[in-house]
């Protein structure tokens, strides 16, 4: 009697075991446009390879990130490497990239100024106030003829490296997900394409001035270092990378999601 209650006791618990996360699904964090739109495209396609996939929605750069470290998420896609590897050395998390998926051209945005050649005395120009998307952000403006920067400092520039400032611009550092909230309250802002779109901004019709196409900032998918072969992440990467999401970013965004593969 005793063994046998053992035996019900011991299938009990493997039954238990079971009820956690299985290894076929996925949950992956996501800022909303255009990452989880691309997400949700996906979900039928993994379906059909046995992956149930759970988009969670994120507004911030933090906190997907750490998500994915305490392995609350299996991936996420919302950012660029510079960023995913500034952000896992200065945290010391073990987090690499699946590989690359679109890239989000960095524009500039006004609501006062409808020209970068325009841009007055004084003017008051936010930008973002993470290392990576900052010093993209001053070499866009730099690019622009907006000021000067110190030579080689490329994209780990920060604001003591503007060292030709003839129009006496002040660069405020600001959040990116707030960057949209701010253009009443400055002459210009540098904002990120999915924050852009989030607020009804179109990167090609509405900004003044956009990075080209052979950006070096690709947005990736994000995984725990040994999850990059992960028999689902890598299905989640074949279908990000697919003629149907390549289609759908050149038909939707028209030049604001560029895809990478």
């Amino acid at each position: 009697m005793r063994k046998a209650l053992l035996c019900l006791l011991a299938v009990a618990a493997l039954a238990l075991g079971g009820c956690g996360s299985k290894s076929n699904e996925l949950r992956v964090g996501a800022t909303p446009v255009p990452h989880a739109e691309m997400l949700n495209l996906v979900k039928p396609m993994l379906e059909k390879e046995g992956v149930k996939l759970t988009v969670i929605e994120f507004s911030d750069y933090v906190k997907p990130n750490m998500a994915l470290n305490d392995k609350e998420l299996d991936a996420n896609f919302f950012q660029h490497e510079p960023y995913l590897n500034s952000f896992a050395k200065e945290r010391k998390l073990a987090l690499v990239s699946a590989g690359n998926v679109h890239i989000e051209p960095m524009g500039t945005y006004s609501k006062k100024i409808k020209s970068i050649k325009a841009v007055p005395n004084g003017a008051k120009i936010a930008i973002p106030n993470d290392p990576t998307n900052g010093g993209r952000a001053l070499c866009l403006l730099a690019k622009a003829g907006v000021f000067k920067l110190r030579n080689g400092v490329g994209v780990n520039a920060v604001k003591s490296d503007i060292v030709g400032n003839p129009k006496g611009v002040e660069v405020l550092e600001i959040e990116a997900a707030l960057l949209p909230r701010s253009l009443d309250d400055v002459t210009l802002a540098v904002i990120n394409s999915n924050f852009a779109m989030e607020a009804n901004l179109n990167p090609v019709k509405d900004s003044l001035f956009t990075e080209g196409g052979d950006s070096p900032y690709a947005n990736l998918v994000a995984v725990r270092k040994g999850d990059e072969t992960r028999p689902e992440i890598v299905k989640l990467m074949k279908a990000l990378r697919s003629e149907e999401v390549k289609k759908f970013l050149l038909e939707k965004y028209k030049g604001a999601c560029v895809p990478a593969f």
